[in-house]
């Protein structure tokens, strides 16, 4: 299987899902529309709404109600990149090789281009209610999608993360906390939500929020990776960005080897895992791993 080619013949099909899923830019407030596309639009892998759709076909879901999902989570992740990149936070510039929205619209209009893209999914997730009323999946899936992105997710490792920049007290467990909850509680909604609407078991639906966990743990130690050892041609944004903002990171903490180590030994749990389920998707599987492994 050649996964980049999968990758994008998949990441075309989400494309076209986003983009009906988007507001017309049109009325009084079009601008907040404008900025909203864009940042959504400016590119990615869209790595989430891919695990989750695939996580979805996993357990034998085949209708249309994930898109309204996928489209919610590729949102929610893009509205956190819109805020992280504000000048009261780490104060980028580009993204994804492009101008990040507060550099093309305002710094003021990138706070509500990420305010608009979060109530904008819950809008658009909520679609589900009225493609299958009568699928108790959507519910659940709307509580994790809303709990994974909030206090108890990411907005609560972000916080904590804010907090720990320049600070001396930095411990291994500090951490693990903002990792967990900073980039692997999107990762664990996006599978968790496929599996529920798809209609896994509790059982099921434990491994897939463990691995995803596991993979959101080496995907952050990957970024950390890669912000030292790759080139902003290569990686889409400026690196050097941690040590620039005197943020305390997993290789600053166990130095680049240890990281690279743990990296493998985290994915390596974390497919083993996968060979549990009865249940096989040889694509998922591989773009888990291209996803720890990447270089971009």
């Amino acid at each position: 299987m050649d996964i980049k080619t999968e990758m994008a013949k998949r990441a075309q099909e989400i494309e076209n899902v986003l983009k009906a899923y988007l507001p017309k830019e049109e009325g009084y407030q079009k601008t907040i529309m404008e900025a909203m596309n864009y940042s959504v639009l400016a590119g990615g892998k869209r790595l989430r709404p891919m695990l989750m759709r695939e996580t979805y076909r996993l357990f034998g879901g085949r209708s249309k109600v994930i898109e309204p999902f996928m489209a919610a989570i590729e949102m929610i992740h893009t509205y956190s990149l819109v805020h992280d990149d504000l000048p009261a936070m780490d104060n980028d510039e580009y993204r994804r090789g492009k101008k990040t929205t507060h550099a093309v619209f305002g710094e003021a209009m990138g706070i509500l281009a990420g305010d608009a893209l979060l109530n904008y999914a819950y809008e658009t997730a909520a679609r589900a209610f009225d493609m299958e009323p009568d699928n108790p999946g959507v519910c659940r899936a709307f509580q994790i999608l809303a709990k994974k992105a909030g206090i108890y997710g990411m907005v609560g490792g972000q916080t904590v993360d804010v907090e720990s920049e320049g600070a001396s007290d930095m411990t291994k467990e500090k951490l693990d906390f903002i990792y967990r909850l900073k980039t692997s509680a999107l990762l664990e909604a996006s599978m968790q939500v496929g599996a529920v609407l798809a209609g896994a078991t509790a059982g099921e639906q434990k491994i897939i929020e463990e691995v995803a966990g596991a993979v959101g743990l080496a995907f952050q130690i990957q970024d950390d990776i890669l912000d030292v050892t790759s080139t902003q041609e290569v990686l889409g944004k400026p690196i050097g960005s941690d040590e620039k903002n005197h943020k305390i990171t997993y290789v600053t903490y166990e130095g680049l080897d240890k990281a690279r180590e743990d990296v493998k030994s985290i994915s390596e749990g974390a497919i083993a895992r996968m060979d549990e389920l009865v249940v096989k998707n040889e694509f998922l599987t591989e773009l888990l791993r291209y996803l720890i492994f990447r270089e971009k």
